[in-house]
């Protein structure tokens, strides 16, 4: 079961980025074309974060191809850390993306250099928007259905190109009304936004390599199920971890002492099972069966 949802997951993953990859080579040629021929900052920089969202996209399918891997010898829990370290190579992308923005938008304002609104990069800008917002939220559904870290990072980095042509939106509406640094000053706010972007990623990452546990509301959710099994007298030691789109989950039960090995074992596997067809990202789940007695009740 668990292997069939990584399939399937596995799947939408590499629909949804090569999709983002079509979009992001032809937003990049539009954008650094008209950028250079109309000397627009702005929309130069938002052309080269879009090349940045090709690299990332190729960052999330090396992660999902490496994850994806059975387990062997070397790292029998699989090998799902491989996408949580994609997620994080690609917030770093962003951050550094992020800080050339600023520094050569600020190196422009301090030289002086001024630019002319024109019409080109508007359209360039409002197509970009439709474009990135749109592909951020069909990436964000499958990241989020799959579980991807990866997968979720890179969404956010195809947002953050939708803000940073916001941006370059804004910078065009300044110069019209006569701030001849407009285009230079929206660029240093799309970096801030990136940058920021890929610090709150990053914070993702570090937060799941720390082993914390899943959310609360899954975590809730696993407690319902093990609950409604009335076999299970009693439960307790539950712990989970995520390793990359995958859930480890252990926790000792307290059945009935009267019980043969077989009935016990079957009470076990039965909320395996449970647990696996209820929980929609995979799950490695370790059951461990205790006798309900009073000194086991912890």
């Amino acid at each position: 079961m668990g292997n069939n949802k990584q399939i399937i997951a596995g799947r939408q993953i590499k629909s949804v980025t090569y999709l983002g990859i079509v979009i992001n080579v032809a937003l990049t040629v539009v954008k650094v074309v008209i950028g250079l021929l109309s000397g627009s900052l702005a929309l130069l920089a938002d052309g080269i974060h879009s090349l940045s969202d090709i690299a990332t996209d190729a960052v999330v399918l090396l992660g999902l191809r490496l994850s994806s891997k059975e387990p062997d010898q070397s790292h029998p829990y699989g090998h799902g850390r491989a996408e949580t370290f994609s997620a994080g190579l690609v917030a770093l992308v962003l951050i550094v993306v992020g800080g050339a923005m600023i520094y050569y938008a600020t190196m422009a304002i301090a030289r002086d250099e001024m630019t002319t609104p024109r019409i080109g990069v508007l359209i360039a800008a409002m197509f970009s928007i439709a474009a990135k917002e749109w592909l951020y939220r069909v990436t964000q559904k499958v990241a989020i259905r799959s579980n991807s870290p990866a997968l979720y990072a890179n969404a956010w980095h195809h947002r953050s190109d939708a803000f940073s042509s916001i941006a370059v939106v804004i910078g065009f509406i300044s110069l019209k009304f006569g701030f001849g640094h407009g285009d230079q000053t929206a660029a240093v706010a799309v970096g801030l936004m990136i940058i920021f972007v890929g610090v709150r990623v990053i914070g993702d990452c570090m937060r799941e390599l720390a082993e914390s546990a899943i959310d609360t509301d899954t975590i809730e959710h696993i407690k319902k199920i093990i609950n409604s099994d009335s076999s299970i007298r009693h439960w307790h030691k539950l712990r989970t971890r995520t390793v990359g789109r995958e859930v480890f989950l252990d926790l000792h039960i307290l059945v009935d002492p009267k019980l043969n090995i077989a009935a016990a074992h079957e009470i076990a596997e039965r909320l395996e099972n449970a647990l696996d067809k209820e929980i929609s990202r995979p799950v490695n789940i370790t059951v461990h069966i205790e006798p309900d007695t009073p000194e086991l009740r912890k």
